[in-house]
């Protein structure tokens, strides 16, 4: 069978989804060579990868895009330690190449890096990504902005409006993005909005009517999520007939602890049962908790958010859809990055809520936790399209398709 090389950004969340397609992929007897955080090494070789941290360079590159206030600088930050840690990446997979001699590459969407190791390498290749991507369309408002979707001539004028201010904000780090790309012998972009285009195959970790309906670029499949998670010991939750109601900050650190903070006491006299766990930020600096609340670091969240009736979460596309997946609705308090356009999502599905972060305050989170209770039916019939998704299988047999003959 064929060798496979996965090469990840260094950040749990796009490393996660791809588990599943990984775990497909050794069952039909490939050998996957898979270099990743540090952290996740372990449990990659104890499913039966061979798994090597990324180096050094790549896995500690500094990331402040979370300090920024205004999001055309939190975009501009992001972008710059993207490409600020590309040629690190590059000589990282390169290494790894010579080392695994792979028959196929798959490279995530956000090593800008790796992707221009991979494109001039000479080998098959494929990316992935477990967030939400910009692909501009007719109809469809730019991406961002968390904008809701407009009709009409007026609509049409507003969308293009916009679209020209967040192409501008993209292309404020194109200069350094093609300067990292001319430098691995890969061609320039006339825009970066266009990066995810740049891959012969995407597998998009995702699914309509998630994701906008649109004419997808023939390179990009839509497959579904990805939900997966490690094995931490499981919560014993004791049997209670109070609403459950699971908060969770993100995995990797943007300054959100507060809205834990908040939900502890906006529903501290409530009639439901809090769990909070609390990823990158200190659980000891919510002890101690309320009464009606129990607060972790981790916990498996999957067996949580079955017996949950609302996830309050920055909305990040991995919980989300995991909780989507189950039926579950989510209040969405977006902070940066791609979360204001999952908490767009969320609401034009009726499938929960979102509240700014911004406007935060115990008052108006306790009234988004009722209102995103009462979305059940919408968060259904998201679970039941996620259902018709291929998942990990159609993702194995996509990758399968790109291995050179006779492998």
């Amino acid at each position: 069978m064929a060798g496979i090389l996965v090469y990840t950004a260094p950040t749990r969340g796009h490393l996660y989804p791809l588990v599943p397609t990984l775990e497909t992929l050794l069952e039909r007897g490939h050998d996957l060579f898979v270099h990743t955080a540090g952290a996740e090494v372990r449990t990659l070789r104890e499913l039966g990868c061979e798994a090597r941290p990324l180096a050094d360079t790549v896995e500690f590159a500094i990331r402040n895009d979370w300090q920024h206030i205004e999001p055309e600088e939190a975009l501009h930050s992001l972008l710059l330690y993207l490409v600020d840690r590309g040629s690190a990446e590059a000589e990282d997979l390169q290494r790894a190449i010579e080392v695994h001699q792979p028959d196929l590459l798959v490279v995530d969407i956000h090593a800008f890096g790796a992707l221009a190791c991979a494109e001039t390498c000479g080998l098959p290749w494929a990316s992935w990504s477990a967030t939400l991507l910009p692909f501009p369309a007719p109809g469809i408002p730019p991406f961002g902005l968390g904008l809701p979707r407009s009709s009409g001539a007026l609509g049409a004028v507003k969308n293009w409006a916009k679209a020209n201010s967040v192409q501008k904000a993209y292309d404020q780090a194109l200069p350094q993005f093609n300067a990292l790309r001319e430098s691995l012998g890969a061609s320039p972009l006339n825009h970066l909005l266009n990066w995810p285009t740049i891959p012969p195959r995407l597998l998009y970790f995702t699914a309509e009517p998630f994701e906008y309906p649109r004419q997808w670029p023939e390179s990009v499949r839509l497959i579904g999520p990805g939900n997966w998670e490690p094995f931490p010991e499981l919560l014993d939750l004791e049997e209670d007939s109070r609403p459950l109601v699971l908060v969770s900050c993100s995995t990797e650190f943007q300054n959100d602890g507060h809205l834990a903070g908040e939900v502890l006491e906006a529903l501290s006299r409530e009639k439901v049962r809090v769990l909070v766990t609390t990823a990158s930020v200190d659980p000891e600096a919510f002890s101690p908790p309320p009464n009606n609340a129990r607060v972790v670091r981790f916990a498996a969240h999957g067996p949580l958010i079955a017996k949950a009736a609302c996830v309050v979460c920055p909305g990040g596309m991995g919980l989300v859809q995991k909780s989507l997946s189950a039926g579950v609705p989510v209040l969405a308090v977006p902070f940066g990055r791609d979360q204001i356009e999952v908490a767009r999502r969320i609401e034009n599905l009726k499938a929960g809520v979102s509240l700014p972060a911004s406007r935060m305050t115990p008052s108006l989170l306790c009234q988004g936790v009722h209102r995103a209770m009462e979305c059940r039916r919408g968060a259904v019939e998201v679970q039941l399209a996620f259902r018709q998704c291929g998942g990990a299988q159609a993702a194995a047999d996509l990758l399968e398709e790109m291995l050179p003959p006779l492998v």
